[in-house]
């Protein structure tokens, strides 16, 4: 069966398992809003495909790269916000494109509706190699000057 991407089914023994993370870490995540999951009628959490995209994302940060769960928490707000304006241009652009149709055709009949990008995972942070090696040569360059 498969689910929506924001549905959520994972309770947070599954997630733990899955992720190697402590039930506790996750609570902890939780209490510093950095993830958000549904709940039951019985209180019991439960996380969508995106929550676990979004954990993968904290513990890349934590782990590899070293930041604390304020940067963390900072750095989420930040992709968020940056996925919210590109979908914003996405659809200013399709907007441009529908009204430049519409007055090529006079006929309305002919008026095509484009599909609206809907962003899946906007916690994909493979592009951070990039603030890696401008971290290397910023680490290399404040060496060279002592």
């Amino acid at each position: 069966m498969i689910h929506n991407y924001d549905e959520p089914v994972y309770l947070i023994s599954v997630v733990s398992k899955l992720l190697d993370i402590h039930p506790q870490t996750l609570r902890q995540y939780e209490r510093e809003g950095l993830i958000a999951p549904s709940r039951t009628d019985g209180r019991m959490r439960l996380y969508s495909q995106r929550d676990l995209d979004k954990i993968k994302t904290v513990l890349r940060l934590t782990r590899e790269l070293g930041v604390n769960l304020a940067g963390v928490d900072i750095i989420l707000r930040l992709k968020e916000k940056i996925a919210r304006l590109e979908s914003e241009i996405e659809n200013l652009h399709i907007d441009s494109v529908q009204y430049k149709y519409q007055n090529n055709n006079s006929q309305q009949d002919k008026k095509k509706e484009l599909p609206i990008k809907d962003p899946q995972n906007i916690y994909d942070i493979t592009d951070l190699t990039v603030f890696e090696k401008t971290q290397n040569i910023d680490d290399n360059n404040s060496n060279n000057r002592k």
